[in-house]
Parts: C-alpha cells; structure tokens; sequence
C-alpha cells in the first residue's frame, strides 16, 4: 500500500488528464504543450503517442467511439487515425491568450471543463451531449481537476492560483450548481492543488502542483493522507487496472530549473501506487 512505482519515462512538458478506458483497459492522458495524446497499455506495457496538433488540455472518452477533446482553440471531437480534429465551437475564440485547462464527464454524459490565460476572468464550461455549450462558473483564474462524489450531490472543483478546492450542491438530471463554498484551502504549505480524482468512499485525491505529493481529502475536506512524490509537478490522478484500484499520476517538468531537474530528474513521466482503495468507473462523452 502506498508504494510509489515509476511506470514510464516519457518525460512530458506538461503531462495532464489521465483518463481509464475500463473497456479496452488501457490509460490515455495529454501534454499539453506538445500538443500529445498517449495511450498505454500496462497489462503488455505497449504505450503509444499520438500528435494532435493543438495544445490539449484534457479529454474524455465518447459512448459513440473516439474522444472529445478540449484544447487551445476550443472543443473538438478526434479519432485515432483520423488526419485533424472536428471542431464543435470555441466559447472563448474572442479571448487568444486562453486556452481549455482540466476537464471530466459527468454521469449523464456531459463535458466539463474551465480555461485559463486571463487573470481572474476564466469560465468553467461545460458540454453537452446536443454540443450546446454552456458557462457554468466565471473569475476563475486557472481552471483545474473536477469531480463527483459518488452519490452525484456535489462537485468538486479546483482553482489552483489561490489553492482552493471547492464545492458545490450539484444535480445530476440538470446539470446545474449551486451553493459554492470553500471545501480545501491549501495554504501554509508548499504548492497549490492541482488534478483531482474522487474514489469510491468519496474521497478526493488532489495533485500538489510544487508540492511534491498527492494528497487524500476525506469527504468534509480533511486531509486523510499524504503521498510524497519524487518531482516537484504531480498534475493530475486517475484510477485504472482491472479492479480500479491503482492510482495513476501524472507530472510535469515545463518551468523547472535545471538544478531542481536535476534534484528530480523523473518529472514528466508516470507514476502509480495501489492506495487500498478502489476508483470510479469514469464516464464517457455521451455526444
């Protein structure tokens, strides 16, 4: 329990948004900056990588095949072996300097996911399966890892410059959210909370942008458990295997300096542990 394993060294830019494909067991996740998709398989260990052509920053998997994807230039569908990307709209063609950050699917098929590049004026949106488009919450400053709990009652939320994970009442028929209050506050430590993943019990796993760890939240916003990581830039956490039981972390190396690259010379790549405990099955786009 709790043993860190370094899975691959694909030493990503801006490694993010791993997401489990339960029916072909195998894990996809993006970096950002180069604009990749890679998939891997670990029961062969065969990982591939794919070029889509835009900055990426996250993705979700679609019930009719393929991926929607949320990148620099707004939402947009891709299939493997498909020259180009299919683009549904850009709610934010008027803003050059933002692009799509962190994103998830609900359990009724929508996608969620938030923008970043302007100070304090960034939107989560979210998509749905008729590919409307809808602003679900504004004066964001970066957008970052969202959830559900496993009754479907709230969404968890995170905006990682003022290190606040939130909160909100969340119906799941709508898709509409309310009451938002401040679940974590991650402030007197190091780093800022990034990716989130919500298990089976209800707790949060959180990412720790230059906090060196992952963090487990129990469902009242006490911290339960803490996972130090050998890189400063854990992004994101997603749950996959057979069983949904090992926990899967993605990292970063994009900014670093060459002396703390060379205190943590593994940033960028993949990481995994077996927590105890089980995830999610996570959801696919339903448009």
């Amino acid at each position: 329990m709790d043993e860190l394993e370094h899975v691959l060294a694909v030493q990503d830019e801006l490694g993010e948004g791993p997401v489990w494909d339960a029916a072909g067991q195998v894990l996809y996740w993006v970096d950002i900056e180069r604009g990749l998709i890679h998939q891997f398989h670990p029961s062969s260990g065969a990982h591939r990588v794919m070029k889509v052509g835009k900055k990426v920053g996250s993705l979700a998997l679609r019930e009719s095949g393929g991926m929607v994807l949320a990148t620099e230039a707004g939402f947009a569908f891709w299939n493997e072996g498909e020259q180009g990307l299919r683009f549904i709209g850009d709610p934010e063609a008027h803003k050059p300097h933002t692009r799509f950050n962190d994103g998830a699917a609900d359990r009724l098929g929508r996608f969620w996911a938030g923008t970043m590049g302007d100070s304090y004026s960034n939107h989560l949106y979210r998509l749905d399966p008729d590919l409307s488009i809808h602003v679900m919450e504004s004066g964001i400053d970066i957008s970052n890892g969202i959830g559900w709990s496993p009754d479907n009652r709230v969404m968890y939320y995170t905006d990682s410059s003022p290190g606040i994970i939130y909160a909100y009442d969340f119906d799941l028929e709508s898709g509409e959210i309310s009451n938002r209050r401040v679940w974590v506050e991650r402030s007197g430590r190091p780093g800022v909370p990034d990716g989130l993943t919500v298990d089976c019990e209800g707790f949060v796993w959180s990412a720790c942008w230059d906090g060196w760890c992952v963090e487990r939240y129990d469902p009242q916003g006490k911290l339960e458990r803490t996972i130090q990581m050998p890189v400063p830039r854990p992004t994101s956490v997603m749950f996959g295997g057979p069983d949904l039981n090992v926990l899967y972390i993605t990292s970063a190396r994009t900014g670093l300096s060459e002396a703390v690259l060379s205190q943590s010379p593994l940033s960028g790549d993949l990481f995994c542990l077996q927590p105890g405990v089980k995830g999610l099955p996570e959801p696919r786009f339903a448009g």
